[in-house]
């Protein structure tokens, strides 16, 4: 059965001017019930991570500033919005979701968490509306408990992985992969182990092509026991951030690719949803939604 991470605190408003996109958070599972994707029973609500998996990925200093809300207006800034009880609360949930969709895709092959992917946190700040990095601290689980020892962050928002490239950059069971648009957030980009800078305006067929020829080498040059897919829909065409041209079929056929390459490699993979800024909400949880159909499609 797909199991999918999903908390009522996920749906907490954010800061006036920010609310807008929490409300696929909303709108995803409640479509994919109604069109009959899903069911109550495919949904599972976590609790909040333990402090020892946090800090086994993020500096204490850090962590305890987010626990206390003592975080400075700088790092602040950095973040993006005021830092607040919930939202750190709903951070911690977040990333318990991601450890617990990975026991999951164990033994399903595939689970998903409609929150997460927050790959700018960096382990000692915050940035770019992430304030823990929960695909880091599920590695570092999966690591700790020698569940795995090889792991691959296929990270396709359109946004670079720059925490999760920093978080990992000396620590060799961790590769990290990261195609993202080149001009786009962050300014200055971080080294993953594998970086593909895409051009403005990217249409389908480059940005298909290039996965194509990349994953399965990859996959076979790593030979990861698990995978970890951030699968931010902000490369759309639509996306007021994302700046590339890529249809709603393209990103659809994107996501069946990777699923493609983890099913015939016989590796679990967890996914999260990353970002997804298009102008109307309807097309973000379209385009989310399609990623949770083909995992029903392909796995059950």
């Amino acid at each position: 059965m797909l199991k999918i991470a999903f908390n009522p605190i996920y749906k907490h408003p954010l800061p006036e001017g920010h609310r807008f996109p929490m409300m696929k958070y909303e709108l995803i599972p409640e479509q994919l019930i109604y069109e009959g994707t899903c069911t109550e029973e495919n949904f599972f609500s976590p609790t909040e991570v333990d402090k020892h998996w946090v800090l086994g990925v993020h500096q204490e200093k850090y962590f305890y500033d987010l626990i206390n809300l003592s975080v400075d207006p700088k790092m602040e800034r950095r973040i993006g919005f005021p830092v607040s009880e919930m939202l750190v609360k709903r951070e911690l949930i977040i990333t318990q979701g991601t450890i617990d969709c990975c026991h999951f895709a164990l033994e399903f092959g595939i689970s998903m968490n409609i929150a997460g992917g927050t790959h700018h946190a960096y382990a000692d700040k915050g940035e770019g509306f992430c304030l823990l990095n929960d695909v880091a601290v599920a590695s570092h689980y999966l690591l700790e408990n020698q569940i795995v020892n090889k792991i691959l962050i296929v990270d396709l928002d359109v946004h670079q992985g720059n925490g999760t490239a920093v978080i990992f950059q000396h620590e060799p069971r961790v590769f990290t992969f990261s195609m993202h648009g080149k001009e786009n957030y962050p300014l200055k980009k971080e080294i993953s182990d594998l970086d593909i800078e895409l051009p403005t305006y990217c249409e389908d067929e480059q940005y298909l092509s290039l996965l194509y020829d990349t994953l399965p080498r990859l996959i076979e040059q790593e030979k990861p026991q698990f995978v970890f897919y951030i699968s931010g829909v902000d490369i759309l065409a639509s996306d007021k951030l994302g700046k590339l041209k890529v249809s709603m079929e393209a990103c659809r056929r994107r996501d069946e690719f990777v699923f493609e390459q983890a099913i015939k490699n016989k590796i679990p993979i967890v996914v999260t949803m990353g970002g997804g800024y298009s102008p109307r909400i309807a097309e973000i949880v379209e385009a989310h939604c399609n990623t949770f159909r083909l995992a029903e499609k392909m796995y059950f």
